[in-house]
């Protein structure tokens, strides 16, 4: 008599589809820094144009506060470490 086996099926991690949310680093408006100083760190820090610079350190002067960049956690706390060091104030949301 022959003996039927059923291949064992092998346990596999559950496939939950992970929550990834887009982290924002959040530029805040000071007193001290020139816009210049800010574009460029802004440069540095994100890659991003003149232009884009620009438009970020001005949103942060009028309004207080602007979304200098948004990705993935790792890439934000880079972007806010490069940031802050020349004493900008940034914080990261997600």
């Amino acid at each position: 008599m022959a003996v039927e086996t059923t291949p064992k099926k092998e346990k596999t991690e559950s496939k939950k589809p992970k929550i990834t949310r887009p982290w924002l680093v959040i530029l805040c408006n000071d007193d001290i820094h020139t816009f210049d100083e800010v574009i460029l760190q802004l440069q540095k820090a994100t890659g991003c144009s003149t232009l884009e610079g620009t438009r970020i350190a001005m949103e942060a002067h009028f309004k207080g506060k602007a979304v200098a960049y948004e990705g993935d956690f790792e890439d934000c706390n880079r972007v806010a470490g490069v940031l802050r060091e020349i004493g900008l104030i940034v914080e990261i949301q997600g």
